[in-house]
Parts: C-alpha cells; structure tokens; sequence
C-alpha cells in the first residue's frame, strides 16, 4: 500500500483516539511484547561480521519455524479438509471427481483467493500495532476486516447461484456443468465462513498465537472426515451432501477460533469487544484489502482459468480429473508456503510495528533463503512419488497414469518470489507487491 493509503487508515483511527503514528512504539505494559535480540546483535558491531550473522540466523530460524510450523499445520489441514471431500467424492465416479474438481478449483478457489487476500490487510495492520505495542486496535482492525469480506462475499454469492450457467457459457459439457454446480451450491455458505476465519485467522497469527489454530484444525479435520463419509457413503446423499458437510466444517472452525478469541487470556488486551470505531475508516481499510487481494488472487486465479481450459478438451472428464490430482498434490505442498509466509508476513510487520528496521530486513532474508531450501526438496519428493501418488484420488487405471506425467514440481519455486512479495506487503508497499507478483 502507498504512504497516502496507509497513512488514511491511521489518520482515522487517531481521529477517534489520539495516539502516536502506528509504527511508533508506545511505552505500556503488556502480556507479550516483540523481542529486541535480533535487532540487538544486528546492531553489535563490536562481534565479528561472520559470527554476528550466525547468531542472527539462529535466532530468527528459532522464531520463525516457532512461527512458521502452526501456521503450516493449520494451512495443510484447512486444504487438506477441502480436499478430502474431493478424494470421497472421487470414488463415487468419474463424473462425481469431475464435478467436484471443478466445483473446488474452478469456482471456489476465486473466493477463497479473494477472501485470503482480502484478509490479508489484516495481517499488515494487526502485525505492525502489535509490535507497536496498540493493542486495542488490533480488534478494531479485526472487525472492519469482517464487515468488508462480509459485504464482499454477497457479490460472489452470486457467481456460486448461477455457476452452471456460466459453465456452460464457458463452454462445459452439460452433464459436468450441472454436476459441478449441484456441488457448487453447497458451497455457498462457506463464502461467509471465509469471510469470518481469515482475518480472525490474521489477528491471532499476528500475536503469535498460532497452535490454538492447529488443534481447531485438527479436531475439525477429523469430524469432518467421520461425518463426510457417513454423509456420502451411509446417506448416499451425493455431490450437495459433501459439499454442504464441507461448509459445516468450516463453520466451526470459525467458531471454535471465535470463542478462544473471547475467553482466553491472551486475547484480553487486543480484544475489547465489538466496537463503533469499526465502521469508521473503513474506504481506507478497503483500499489496503483489495491490494493485498490483487497480489494472492494472481497467484491463485491463474490455476482457475487451467481447470476451465481442460473442461474443454475432447475427454473432459478424464483431464479434469488428471489436472485436478495434479493440482490436488500441488495445493497440499503450496500450502507449506503459505504458512512461512503468513510467519514471514508477522515477523516483518511485528519488527517494523516494534521500530526494528535491520531485524525486518533480516527476517525477509532469512525466510526466503529457507524457503527455497524447502521448495528444493519438495520438488525432489514429488518427482519420486509421481507414479504412485495419484491412487490415492482413484482407482482408475486411465486417470492415475495421465495425472503422473503431469505432476511437474516447477511449481514450488515460487516460493521464494511469493516470499519477497509478502514481505514487502507488510511494509504497505502492497501495489510493489503486486507488480512483483505478476512477474
């Protein structure tokens, strides 16, 4: 985000409370605050250079991989429970693994690159006041963040209401169009559920609280495996069954993550109930929202526009199921991305919120070059189970051998970009991000 954006939102905070500028530490007691180590031995120079950086690496390895590990975990097991519907529905038929793909990579994935990103804003703004020791407005930040995904999600509701007419205008065959969007309409209810978890997601990932997060994902994972099976197989409810359990699971991960947001302790300071101020600035705040979304929904809408390609070719079915495991295996390790950056994204704007300019500096450092260390050998895992990894999704003897030739791990090499575009957003250079981002 530019200066004049970014410098809006604060100005209409401060209209309503007369605090220091945002990036300027404010002196008050707190539960938890950013630690001044790194920026510390940055700033040693009486060590030697080639040590100092040891020491500096070591300490931010440390706290970003604390970081890091809970939002991986809870990234995969969020996508791995959108997915696991899919796999349930792939045994069902041809027909079933088509529809839902295309359901989930072809619909859904636009809402939840927007609403992702959208919600990112929340992770900029929450990050840097929280290094800057303003807590209160860290559930100001939150709520606005809700009411504009919310406002959001009733536009794209409609995408989701007459899905198999756009299919179908885009040219899809009519038995899979009108598979797809019976899948589709169960998925309506878990727009708002996006609308909800992501920047409630952002707030606590932006104080460090992350494993609360893990063990709601987990739990919910495993309810939702339970529940989806009875529903698909017992029930034999079909596409809108799986879909509408879908949704439900999505639902109360953003309730469970509600409630701890109001009983624990952690949360006292940053959480001071539902607020008036939320209404105000929110032109501003919707200003930084839709940056941060231009930047993630490049980088995820590219992969929706080759999910409706296929359904064009000769054997719709057998491509979009083909491309639809190959996207699967993809989504699963993209996800491990998304996690450091979400650490990386808290660790910039905690630093810079704290007045640490050399920590920022490092952190981005740091994170790039272990990340591409991780998307190395990522890569090298995905080439070795290429011809065995897809029966997971289906039996089919067809479908398997096509998704293995098409498991490229290229991929995985945009981490380190998306990394660097992170970074620079939780510095509000959110338009530079997204230039970036298009390269």
């Amino acid at each position: 985000m530019d200066a004049t954006g970014r410098d809006g939102i604060i100005a209409s905070d401060e209209s309503h409370q007369h605090q220091e500028p945002l990036l300027q530490p404010k002196q008050q007691p707190a539960a938890e605050t950013v630690s001044s180590a790194l920026e510390d031995m940055l700033s040693d120079t009486e060590l030697p250079r080639f040590r100092r950086l040891w020491r500096a690496t070591r300490i931010e390895l440390k706290t970003l991989f604390r970081l890091a590990a809970p939002a991986v975990v809870v990234y995969l097991l969020n996508n791995v429970t959108s997915m696991s519907t899919q796999i349930l529905c792939g045994h069902l038929g041809n027909l079933e693994l088509a529809a839902a793909s295309l359901g989930n990579n072809g619909i859904q994935i636009f809402a939840y690159g927007l609403m992702l990103g959208m919600g990112s804003a929340v992770e900029t703004l929450c990050g840097q006041a929280y290094g800057a020791h303003k807590y209160e407005m860290l559930g100001v930040y939150l709520q606005r963040s809700t009411i504009l995904l919310m406002a959001t999600a009733i536009p794209v509701m409609f995408i989701y209401i007459f899905s198999k007419q756009l299919l179908l205008l885009l040219g899809e065959s009519t038995s899979i169009a009108s598979a797809a969007a019976v899948f589709v309409y169960g998925l309506i209810p878990q727009i708002f559920a996006y609308a909800a978890n992501f920047p409630i997601q952002k707030f606590l990932q932006a104080q460090s609280i992350v494993f609360p997060s893990a063990y709601i994902s987990a739990a919910t994972f495993a309810m939702h495996l339970l529940l989806s099976w009875i529903v698909i197989y017992k029930l034999g409810v079909g596409l809108l069954g799986a879909s509408l359990m879908l949704s439900f699971s999505w639902w109360v991960i953003v309730v469970a993550q509600f409630v701890y947001i109001l009983v624990s302790d952690r949360c006292k300071l940053t959480w001071r109930g539902f607020s008036s101020q939320a209404f105000t600035g929110l032109w501003d705040f919707l200003k930084l929202s839709t940056a941060s979304a231009v930047m993630l929904c490049l980088e995820t809408w590219y992969y929706q526009i080759l999910v409706l390609i296929a359904g064009l070719l000769q054997d719709a079915e057998i491509a979009l199921d083909a491309l639809s495991i190959c996207m699967t295996i993809s989504g699963w390790v993209y996800m491990i991305s998304v996690g450091f950056n979400a650490a990386a994204s808290v660790r910039v704007s905690n630093e810079l919120g704290a007045g640490h300019p050399r920590a920022a500096s490092f952190a981005v450092i740091v994170v790039t070059s272990s990340s591409f260390l991780i998307a190395v050998f990522l890569a090298i895992v995905v080439l070795a189970l290429r011809n065995v990894i897809s029966y997971v999704f289906t039996s089919g003897t067809t479908v398997s051998p096509t998704s293995s030739s098409g498991s490229p791990p290229t991929r995985r090499l945009h981490h380190p970009q998306w990394h660097s575009a992170r970074s620079l957003r939780s510095g509000c250079r959110v338009w530079m991000a997204s230039f970036l981002s298009r390269m």
